[in-house]
Order: structure tokens, then C-alpha cells, then sequence
């Protein structure tokens, strides 16, 4: 190292500044450590001891603007690239000062303002969502890049393959930093693959990989700066991997015991980045006895500054958990009238995606076959032809993989609309959806916007089978964090749609199947919204109200229209949005008809309408004169022949008799 000294660019900062600030990081994580064995720190949090280099060395030569995911383990990171030691102390003490206001903890410190995009308790997670930073990079023309930060447990996980394929197939420009210390909580890397050098990976993604000394801070930053080179030239991701040695066990918990050989550990000590570093820095006279005292001291002020100024700050407020969930629902104009033109249910999801496309840059479309095909179902026919390959992308099949590229996409100012062919494949991509892209906002104290919108094909109908069929609605529903949206006709489709891509939270948007083939309806051509969480009576009557969802409003109309000549008078009642549920809407209808039918295609035990029965009840109990009756599917999956999916499927004729036993008692 010693002799390298001499060839390291004049550009970089002081080698004697990246020595204290390695030293800083150690200080920072031994004094966390030892706040934790005082009860001082609770819960967990993850020592990046003996990684110090590579966290110095990258964040050294990356540049202002450039964007920096973390995973479980980067206090390094994060005070590599100028995170505030308070803020870091406050977060883990669990104080509303906290980069999280206290709600994050240790794995989840983001800051938005210096690009940080977060950290991650979910292995391998981050890593689409750095493709989503450079993508928004690539798209904006700018020159920024992604740094992923990733442990060689990570390497493992679908995700990393997801993201590393899709990074590489759209030559995105980020540098994928593998920091292998040898360990995972307690297995050596031989229990954890077949072979030594993760890098060699980077060959079937047709990207260079490269394995670095990750314990030489000068390798480091000589091996992160070519890669961030190349990937602002145009030339794709890169793939570091640094062997590197965690010195300390995987956890800050005290009920595992260290198993690991400690032969092990003696072969990597003589290895430890800051002795070596501060080795060749006094042989080349830049410091002595006196100069790694002074800074040990300062180093030592400095964490002792942060620690005592995070203990006297005010705990995590109760108040801050509800408003962390969802950022503010935008309002909008009223919706026009009808109009005369008729549209189709999948003509109108089109219009309102081409409308928002050409009203707003940064709304893109991906997903499977959303280009040149249009979509399975050609909800994005003709969108490929006017908006080009950049703005309607189709994806690898990967859905982890695009799935978490958007959510990357959203934090850093896109609006990416994902379509999933079938809500079932939502279970591919269940980490994304519901521990990243439904809390990132919470666990970032509320500050960081989620503007994503995932389309998806619901239920059944067109014999597909039990994969390709389910109506997921009441599970996406039970996730804080989630806006769920609806429609059961033409004109909703376009409207909501609309209002689902100018929201600042991930919403899922579910299309049912059944809907694809009713007759078209009247849609104003015009761009308009219509408001999340705003129910609509779909018809007025007086005797019983149905609260019907998505096709299942057709249903409840049939219905309805049958039993007029029976002389029992139906309201229909479609919320619209489950998430937010216009609760107001529905307790009104209960208190003027008395009687209630909840109907929904969805397997009816655990269905969302034993929600809106349960709330109901809560709300309206003296005004009912009967129990809340709710109508949905057997509990089986989906079968394939047609007469037993006919027959699974609630249908007008169940709703009708449903109502007539009510209206009897």
C-alpha cells in the first residue's frame, strides 16, 4: 500500500482524512455495541467492524447526486457518505430526532436529502431498487450513478439475480458492491455456494466483475471509481466483490455464541483495514505518534458528542405513527358527467394510462409484454408506438426484480405504473410489495414519497385455472401501507387510474377479469380524476343495500333489477377503493335501508367482506334489522373446467337470494 501512495490521484481527498474517518466508523460501531450491552440500545443492530475500507473507499470517489442503497449492516455506509452521527445515535436510541423519527431503526436509515435511499432488513432487497435510482438517472439524461451495497449472504437471493439481470439487460448505470466477509449469521461461505468468488457471477449477466481487496482502501477506490466510470459512459453495472471480514458477530445480541473457527478469525486479524492503513501513512511521514492521537481524540469527541446530545432528545411520538403511513391523498375537480361516448373497461384503463402519459414525463409504464403486444389483455396497446421503449418497457420476467425496480424509481421522482399479468403473480414479488414498497414510507418517518401504481388482473372467469385466477383483494387490503382500488365499470377505470398515478403512495389496482367483457359504457374523453376513497350508489332503493366490489356491482344491478318486480327495493352500493374505505357512505346506505349484503368474488371466508360487515356492525348496529349477509366463494381454489368455474363464481342469482331471504325477515 505503502508504495501506491504515490500513484493515487491528487484529485481524491486527503488519505489522511479517509484514515480518520475509518477510524470514526470504528469508534462509531464499538461505542454502539456497548450501548447495547448496557441496555441502552435495544432491539438489534449489525457492526460493519473490519469493513471500514470499503465504505470509505466508494463513497470516496462517488460523486454529489449519486444515489446509495444499504442493506442491514451500513452504519459505514451511511457515515461514509455524511450522515449525521446524532440522527444515527437517535435512530437506534429510538428518538423522534432520528433519521426515522424512531420508527426505522437501526437496518432502516434513509436520507433523501444526501440521496441515501435506505437501508433494508430484508436480505438482497435493496438491490432492484438501486436499478430503479439508475434508471430514474438514465431516463432524466443526468450523469448520476448507484451505488448497492450487499453482503455475500445477499448474493443468494432471487432479488439480487432479478435486479443484477434487469441492471444488465437495460445497461443501468450501477455498481453492485458485494462486501464478503466470509460469514453469514454464523456459516462459512462453503455452506453457502459451490463457489469462492462471488464475481465470477458477473458472467452470466454479461457484466464485468472484479474481486477487490476490500480491506486495501485504495483498491477500493481505485475498483469503484472505473466501475462508476464505466456506468456513466454508457457502458452498464458493475459487479465489486470486496473480501473483506466482519469482525464482530453478526448482531448486536447477546444469546448467540460466536461459532465461528478462530483460526478463522487470527488469519484475517493481521488484515484489519485501519492498522494497515495507518501503517503505510506513517511510513510515508504523514503521521506519528502524536498525529493518531489527536485524531483518535477528536474521533472519540465526536461519538461522544452524538451519543450524549441523542440521549437528551425527546423519545418516538405516538403521534407520528398514523401519519408515517400514508402521505395526503390528492384532491381533484369534480368528475364530469357521462357524456355519450361509449368505452370499454380495458379501452378506458388505456385511455387513462395514455392521458397521464402525455400529461406528466415522469409516468412510465412497465411490465411483461406492455410494449410492442400491448399487454396480454392490451390495456397498453398503442402506447409502445406513441411514448417509445424508454417510457413503456418491457421487463425480463422478473417480478421481484421490476417490481422493486419501480419502487427505486418512485423514491427518486418517477412514476412508474407496473403491470402484473395476474394478481396471483403478486406472491413472486410479496417482499416488494409488502415489506418495501408498503413501508418504506413508515419506516422512513413519513419522508419519503411513494408514487407507484400496481396494475393487476383479478378473479376468474375466462378458465385459467387456480394460478392465473384468485382475488387477492382482502390481502393487499390488511397491509398498513397500501391504497387498494377497485373499479367495477368504464368510467371509474379511467378515472381512478388516473387518480392512482398522481398519488404519492403505492396503490394496487386490481382489474377484473369479468369486467374485460361487459358492453361499453358512457366515458368522457376528457382527462379527469376521480377521488381515492369516495364510494358511489350505483343505484338508490330503499329495502336492502348490497355493497358489491368490482364485477360483482353487475351482479348486484341484475340482481336488483329481478327483484323490482318482486317489489324489494335495492341500493348498490360500490366503494370504489377499499383503502381508503368510505366507511361514511356505506353507514349511510345501512341507516336508510336497515339491511345489508355484502357481495365480492373473492373466497368468502377471510374476504374483505367480513371487513365491511365487521364495520357495520360497529357502526350501525341499532339500525339493522337483520344480520349483515355476505356472498363470495367456496373455499377451494379456482378449478379449470368451465361449468365448475361457473359454478364457483358468485353470480346474480346468489346475490339475489341472498336479498330475498333479508327482505323476508
Amino acid at each position: 500500500m505503502t508504495d501506491l501512495l504515490q500513484t493515487r490521484p491528487a484529485s481524491r481527498r486527503p488519505l489522511v482524512d479517509r484514515y480518520r474517518l475509518m477510524l470514526l466508523i470504528r469508534v462509531f460501531e464499538e461505542r454502539a455495541a456497548e450501548l447495547f450491552q448496557q441496555g441502552v440500545i435495544v432491539g438489534t443492530a449489525h457492526s460493519c467492524v473490519g469493513q471500514e475500507a470499503i465504505a470509505v473507499g466508494a463513497a470516496g470517489v462517488m460523486r454529489e447526486g449519486d444515489y446509495l442503497v444499504g442493506h442491514h449492516r451500513s452504519h459505514g455506509h451511511l457515515i461514509a457518505a455524511g450522515a449525521d452521527l446524532r440522527r444515527m445515535m437517535a435512530e437506534m436510541f429510538g428518538k423522534r430526532t432520528g433519521y426515522c423519527k424512531g420508527l426505522g431503526g437501526s437496518m432502516h436509515i434513509a436520507d433523501l436529502s444526501l440521496d441515501i435511499l435506505g437501508c433494508n432488513g430484508i436480505v438482497g432487497a435493496g438491490i432492484p431498487h438501486a436499478c430503479g435510482a439508475a434508471l430514474t438517472a438514465q431516463l432524466r439524461g443526468s450523469d448520476r450513478a448507484c451505488v448497492a451495497f450487499f453482503g455475500d449472504g445477499a448474493a443468494g437471493q432471487g432479488a439480487a439475480h432479478e435486479g443484477m439481470n434487469l441492471a444488465a439487460t437495460w445497461k443501468l448505470p450501477v455498481v453492485f458492491v458485494c462486501e464478503n466477509n466470509q460469514f453469514a449469521l454464523s456459516a462459512g461461505w462453503r455452506t453457502q455456494r459451490a463457489v469462492e468468488d462471488l464475481a465470477g457471477r458477473a458472467a452470466g449477466y454479461g457484466i464485468h466483475g472484479e474481486v477487490v481487496d476490500g480491506n486495501d482502501l485504495l483498491a477500493v477506490e481505485d475498483a469503484v471509481a472505473r466501475a462508476l466510470t464505466a456506468a456513466r459512459d454508457g457502458e452498464g453495472p458493475s459487479f465489486l466483490e470486496m473480501k473483506t471480514f466482519r469482525r464482530m458477530q453478526h448482531s448486536m445480541r447477546a444469546n448467540l455464541p460466536d461459532v465461528r473457527d478462530p483460526a478463522v478469525l487470527e488469519e484475517w486479524e493481521p488484515r484489519d483495514p485501519i492498522p494497515q492503513l495507518e501503517h503505510a501513512l506513517r511510513g510515508s511521514g504523514v503521521l506519528d505518534d502524536d498525529g493518531v492521537a489527536a485524531i483518535g481524540t477528536e474521533v472519540a469527541a465526536q461519538v461522544e458528542a452524538a451519543i450524549e446530545e441523542a440521549l437528551a432528545d425527546a423519545d418516538a411520538d405516538p403521534a407520528d405513527l398514523l401519519p408515517s403511513v400514508f402521505a395526503a391523498h390528492r384532491s381533484h375537480p369534480a368528475p364530469p358527467p357521462d357524456g355519450d361516448r361509449q368505452l370499454g373497461f380495458v379501452a378506458a384503463i388505456r385511455e387513462a394510462l395514455d392521458l397521464e402519459l402525455e400529461a406528466d414525463p415522469d409516468v412510465i409504464v412497465m411490465g411483461e409484454d406492455v410494449g410492442a403486444v400491448g399487454g396480454i389483455f392490451r390495456a397498453t396497446e398503442g402506447l409502445y408506438e406513441r411514448y417509445g421503449a424508454e417510457r413503456i418497457r418491457d421487463t425480463p420476467l422478473t417480478e421481484s426484480g421490476f417490481v422493486g425496480c419501480g419502487i427505486g424509481a418512485a423514491l427518486t421522482g418517477l412514476r412508474p405504473v407496473i403491470e402484473l399479468q395476474f394478481s396471483d403473480f403478486a406472491a413472486v414479488a410479496f417482499d416488494q410489495i409488502v415489506n418495501q414498497a408498503a413501508k418504506l414510507r413508515f419506516m422512513t418517518g413519513g419522508t419519503a414519497s411513494m408514487p407507484l401504481v400496481l396494475r393487476m388482473v383479478s378473479g376468474g372467469g375466462v378458465r385459467l385455472g387456480a394460478q392465473h385466477s384468485q382475488s387477492l383483494e382482502a390481502l393487499f387490503a390488511h397491509i398498513p401501507g397500501l391504497v387498494v382500488v377497485m373499479p367495477s365499470r368504464p368510467y371509474d377505470a379511467k378515472g381512478l387510474l388516473a387518480a392512482a398515478i398522481r398519488d404519492d403512495n403505492p396503490v394496487i389496482f386490481l382489474e377484473q377479469k369479468l369486467l374485460f367483457f361487459g358492453e361499453p359504457e358512457p366515458v368522457p374523453v376528457e382527462r379527469y380524476a376521480v377521488e381515492l376513497g369516495s364510494a358511489r350508489v350505483a343505484r338508490a332503493g330503499n329495502d336492502v343495500t348490497v355493497v358489491a366490489l368490482g364485477a360483482t356491482v353487475g351482479h348486484a344491478l341484475r340482481a336488483a333489477r329481478e327483484l323490482e318486480a318482486e317489489g324489494i327495493d335495492v341500493e348498490v352500493l360500490d366503494p370504489r377503493t377499499l383503502v381508503p374505505l368510505d366507511i361514511e357512505a356505506i353507514t349511510t346506505s345501512v341507516a336508510k335501508t336497515s339491511r345489508v349484503v355484502v357481495a365480492h368474488e373473492a373466497v368468502r371466508f377471510g374476504g374483505f367482506g367480513g371487513e365491511i360487515a365487521s364495520q357495520i356492525a360497529e357502526h350501525c348496529f341499532w339500525e339493522l334489522d337483520a344480520p349483515v349477509v355476505r356472498v363470495g366463494a367456496p373455499s377451494h381454489p379456482m378449478p379449470y373446467q368451465k361449468d365448475l368455474e361457473q359454478a364457483t363464481l358468485p353470480g346474480p342469482a346468489d346475490i339475489a337470494t341472498a336479498v330475498r331471504a333479508l327482505a323476508a325477515r
